[in-house]
């Protein structure tokens, strides 16, 4: 399989290349060209679903040496398990047989530079306050915790043995094991 050429990742890019978007779709183009069925299923071969902040200097793959079809990834804004982060273990865990999940926050994550007030300035932006939580934090070890915690303890989640959080250094790409504490 062909690896997709490198996207320039610049905003100031010449005019007349088409949009980013245009741009991943010929990227696809590129890929599908040399694309082979691997064949496999949606059931991840290691059993483990990652979830982990959505900052784009996470190359979580590379960083915990997994292939295709290893894991399930959940990504969002911090890695903080959300409601929806639960909807999405259940369906992992009752539908596709994880059994394992590892949590990984980073340095220097945006979300340490928001608070709430962020939800307040949307809502007299455009008139309606936002049904979601910023999840802004100021402790990202504390953070990973409280996210152990809430998968631990939700009721939809059936394999909460093997849960474990981690900080990702984004300056030299290591873990970095967060005790769950209490």
């Amino acid at each position: 399989m062909t690896p997709a050429p490198r996207l320039a990742s610049s905003i100031d890019d010449p005019p007349g290349d088409g949009t980013v978007i245009d741009r991943l779709v010929a990227a696809n183009r590129t890929y599908a060209a040399g694309f082979v069925d691997p064949g496999m299923g949606a059931r991840p071969v290691l059993r483990v679903a990652v979830v982990a902040c959505m900052d784009a200097r996470i190359d979580l793959h590379a960083a915990l040496g997994l292939e295709l079809g290893d894991c399930h990834t959940v990504r969002n804004a911090g890695g903080v398990v959300t409601d929806d982060t639960i909807r999405s273990l259940t369906i992992s865990q009752r539908a596709l047989g994880t059994r394992s999940v590892i949590l990984i926050h980073h340095t220097g994550c945006g979300l340490q530079t928001l608070t709430e007030e962020f939800r307040h300035e949307l809502e007299m932006e455009v008139g309606q306050r936002p049904a979601w939580a910023v999840e802004a934090f100021r402790d990202v070890d504390q953070d990973v915790r409280q996210s152990m915690r809430r998968v631990r303890t939700s009721p939809f989640l059936p394999h909460t043995d093997d849960v474990r959080g981690f900080v990702f250094d984004v300056t030299t790409g290591l873990l970095r094991e967060i005790d769950p504490g209490i």
